[in-house]
């Protein structure tokens, strides 16, 4: 054989053992995964944290549900930043990074539209009157907080709470002169159960939070508001795929027997 045969031989055998070492290891590759099937294992989820903001009201089940939506779906983690509608609001234009939005009322969450996908409803609530402790005033209705003995707290006007609560006092021509209006239902409560004042507008899930630190005293339906809640993912989310899932998840009978629990109407 001449020298050019031998050569052109061995270049032949050299490259047919190159081909043959990535396939040897693909099918190793392939062993594996097949015994991994066969051995019933998965592969580990995809870690992701999502951002929710959220109404301050919906601070306690919210929790609750959060905990149990990681629960189900390992691998993801949820961080919610809770809030009065309008703050959230600013820092959603302002860019802050977040996946979803929860207001209290559907006016704020229409007022960004450009940042949002589209908005589901996923709760109502209603508002009560939060007496302080014991009820010395005995308050028993609407037009009590007009007695200017009576501390009354509100929240601001640009507050859903608040706007509600100017929304049923109007609508009953009651005029009342809060001695402080707060950024949010939560701060509306805590005046009362703190005793620096005597009343306050607040929903009733928030109310029923506070146990005997307050007097509730509801407001009959004809004289009331509902507070509507809607949730959307926000467009500059990073986790689109999984932000959507969460929110469609709040609709979810398992979701709503939360928000139920907790004192929140049906939607």
């Amino acid at each position: 054989m001449s020298p050019i045969m031998i050569r052109r031989r061995t270049a032949a055998a050299a490259l047919t053992a190159a081909l043959l070492v990535p396939l040897a290891a693909c099918g190793k590759s392939d062993d594996k995964a097949a015994a991994a099937t066969a051995a019933g294992t998965t592969p580990e989820p995809k870690a992701v944290n999502l951002t929710v903001l959220a109404a301050s009201s919906l601070t306690d089940v919210f929790k609750t549900a959060g905990a149990e939506y990681e629960k189900t779906h390992p691998g993801t983690k949820i961080t919610f930043s809770f809030a009065g509608s309008q703050e959230l609001a600013a820092q959603v234009k302002q860019g802050a990074p977040a996946d979803a939005l929860v207001t209290a009322d559907t006016k704020t969450m229409d007022g960004l539209k450009a940042e949002t996908g589209d908005a589901t409803v996923i709760a109502k609530n209603r508002l009560v009157i939060a007496a302080g402790k014991a009820n010395p005033f005995k308050i028993d209705e609407l037009k009590d907080l007009a007695d200017t003995k009576i501390k009354v707290v509100l929240a601001a006007p640009e507050v859903p709470v608040g706007r509600y609560s100017k929304q049923i006092l109007d609508a009953q021509k009651i005029e009342v002169k809060p001695v402080s209006q707060e950024p949010n239902v939560r701060a509306v409560l805590s005046k009362v159960e703190l005793g620096e004042a005597d009343a306050g507008l607040v929903y009733k899930t928030d109310s029923a939070k506070s146990g005997d630190k307050v007097v509730t005293v509801e407001i009959p339906d004809d004289q009331n508001a509902v507070a509507s809640y809607p949730a959307a993912t926000l467009k500059q989310s990073k986790n689109a795929t999984d932000a959507a899932a969460f929110v469609a998840w709040l609709s979810t009978p398992e979701a709503q027997k939360i928000l139920q629990d907790a004192g929140f109407q049906k939607a």
